[in-house]
């Protein structure tokens, strides 16, 4: 694989091998990293036993039921089949894709479908949609879009690496991610988009700055992108730039998507959760063949609340943690916990 690849990747991903070296000891295991990238390895049991990973991907979860997993649009429709409460959206192709199946389900089509949920020529206009790519991770170009400019826009980014979009409805509440370990809710976080405090004195571009610096400083390996057009588009819907400096106590959002790896923060809500949304959670894992699973939900409402009016947002068979580690001591021990269980279920 191209070796500069390689080294962004052994900086995402360096956290979990360093956790499951740091913890097999504990259980009597002992882990050997693959020695150039740090990115996979062997756990070796007591008993003689083998288990593998590589990046945030362990030995533990079905290969098909991951797969699925990984494509949003399939496992869109199986959830949707089983009663489940998704998003309205439908997926989309690249042109060059679009020519090699013979399909009509291009970008122009795209736009058309985003007009049937409410896309309009301009943002003051109609409702705004959400575009993806259907198999990124970390929130990676999934773009809020208020226009026909900006649907285009970021569809042609979408297909500089994914030959696949989705077009969704975009719901509205607070965003919220629990992961499952067989049959177990093992930690529940609220998720919120990338946002600075204002001061009243410091502009958003200077806040935004102290932010990445922050970050730095506490070893989380999340890099604030101020040049990326998502942030310039969502202050200019929001009338600001980023030489606009917020009021004293002024909470201003940069993003749309709430993923921590793009800046977002995390709020531990593990002993808040409802038991409805535990079930949830656990059933829609099991249904969905899987045994570890990060189930993103979107709720109108809290999530210590009985279930009411939710969407699922996706699930994930690699639920990575490395950013929600460096949250805080506290999340730090509740992810360890989480892969000591991890490292136990895996001999089994």
């Amino acid at each position: 694989m191209y070796a500069p690849r390689m080294k962004k990747a052994k900086s995402e991903y360096l956290v979990l091998a360093g956790l499951l070296k740091k913890l097999a000891p504990k259980i009597g295991a002992r882990v050997l990293l693959e020695p150039e990238w740090h990115i996979a390895g062997q756990i070796r049991y007591k008993d003689g036993s083998n288990r593998y990973f590589r990046y945030n991907t362990l030995d533990l979860n079905p290969v098909g039921a991951s797969d699925i997993a990984k494509d949003k649009d399939y496992a869109n429709f199986f959830m949707q089949k089983m009663g489940y409460p998704t998003i309205r959206g439908k997926s989309f192709f690249s042109d060059e894709w679009c020519e090699a199946i013979q399909s009509n389900r291009n970008t122009k089509a795209a736009y058309r479908y985003a007009q049937t949920l409410g896309l309009a020529l301009s943002s003051s206009k109609g409702s705004p949609v959400i575009v993806k790519p259907n198999s990124g991770t970390q929130g990676t170009d999934v773009t809020l879009v208020h226009t026909k400019q900006e649907f285009f826009r970021a569809m042609k980014k979408i297909f500089k690496h994914d030959r696949v979009a989705l077009v969704q409805r975009q719901v509205r509440g607070r965003d919220y991610r629990i992961v499952v370990l067989d049959k177990e809710v093992i930690s529940a976080y609220e998720r919120i988009p990338l946002n600075v405090v204002g001061d009243g004195r410091s502009t958003i571009k200077q806040l935004l700055a102290r932010k990445a610096r922050a970050f730095i400083a506490s070893s989380r390996d999340t890099r604030i992108n101020q040049s990326d057009a998502r942030v310039k588009a969502k202050l200019r819907h929001q009338g600001q730039s980023l030489g606009c400096v917020p009021h004293r106590s002024e909470r201003v959002y940069l993003l749309d998507n709430a993923n921590l790896s793009s800046g977002g923060d995390a709020v531990d809500v593990t002993k808040e959760i409802h038991p409805g949304f535990k079930k949830l959670a656990i059933n829609l894992t099991k249904d969905m063949g899987l045994r570890l699973c990060g189930v993103d939900l979107m709720i109108d409402g809290n999530i210590s609340e009985k279930p009411n009016k939710y969407w699922i947002l996706e699930i994930n068979a690699a639920p990575g943690l490395d950013h929600y580690v460096k949250t805080g001591k506290a999340q730090q021990k509740i992810v360890e916990d989480l892969y000591l269980k991890v490292l136990k279920h895996l001999a089994r």
